[in-house]
């Protein structure tokens, strides 16, 4: 009886450790989806071939980084994931809010397996669309490819009033060009589990009620040192 219960409590403590993986799990993978997308970010701003000219960073309302997996056999990356952080009315930069992303061609070639972007967007209205349905990059607002750090940073360029402007490591897209960057949507899940929080996509965003959690801090500063 004595060892029946035994390997009870070994069974049911076994059970409880698994629990506890999946709950760690998950978090734990939302927690790399910041950290690489800081690192696209970072990767970014140290090329000049790819580097965000300091001009339309200071215009930046938000800064979106997307990292996509290629799906299809040339175009058509299907799966992705994302960040999302706004400039507040106070000025201050946004805690980072995961996002999912999917359907992006932007000129992939054979071999190509991932798609790195980061978009500025740069204004108040077109962040906000994200709240309730799948904001289409391109469609739902007009989207352009940036101009690069090494073409120069005059505060006049006219894409700069454009409100997205798409920087990707993808070949074949020139500054100024129309294009379409697949989907963005809302990942309230992800974001419960990476903050602890009950709170969604609209109040993370934008409210003071959901603090940094260590592990995101390090994009939010850099941020912040790109564009203050």
């Amino acid at each position: 009886m004595k060892k029946l219960l035994l390997l009870s409590l070994l069974a049911l403590s076994g059970v409880a450790s698994l629990r506890a993986a999946d709950l760690r799990g998950p978090r734990e993978e939302y927690v790399t989806r910041v950290e690489t997308c800081e690192a696209i970010l970072r990767e970014f701003m140290g090329d000049p071939a790819t580097a965000i000219p300091a001009a339309v960073l200071q215009r930046a309302r938000a800064i979106v980084i997307v990292n996509q997996v290629k799906a299809g056999f040339v175009f058509g990356v299907k799966d992705g994931y994302g960040v999302i952080l706004a400039k507040k009315a106070d000025g201050h930069w946004s805690v980072p809010v995961i996002l999912t992303a999917g359907e992006a061609s932007l000129g992939l070639q054979f071999g190509v397996k991932t798609l790195e972007t980061v978009m500025v967007i740069t204004d108040d209205a077109t962040p906000r669309l994200i709240f309730n349905n799948r904001f289409n990059v391109g469609v739902d607002a007009k989207a352009v490819a940036g101009p690069h750090a090494k073409g120069g940073e005059d505060d006049n360029h006219p894409i700069i009033a454009a409100p997205v402007l798409v920087y990707t490591k993808s070949s074949g897209l020139y500054a100024g060009a129309t294009v379409k960057a697949g989907y963005l949507a809302r990942a309230d899940t992800a974001n419960f589990s990476l903050y602890h929080t009950g709170y969604t996509l609209p109040e993370i965003l934008y409210s003071d009620w959901v603090q940094p959690v260590p592990e995101v801090i390090p994009l939010m500063d850099y941020l912040k040192q790109i564009a203050p």
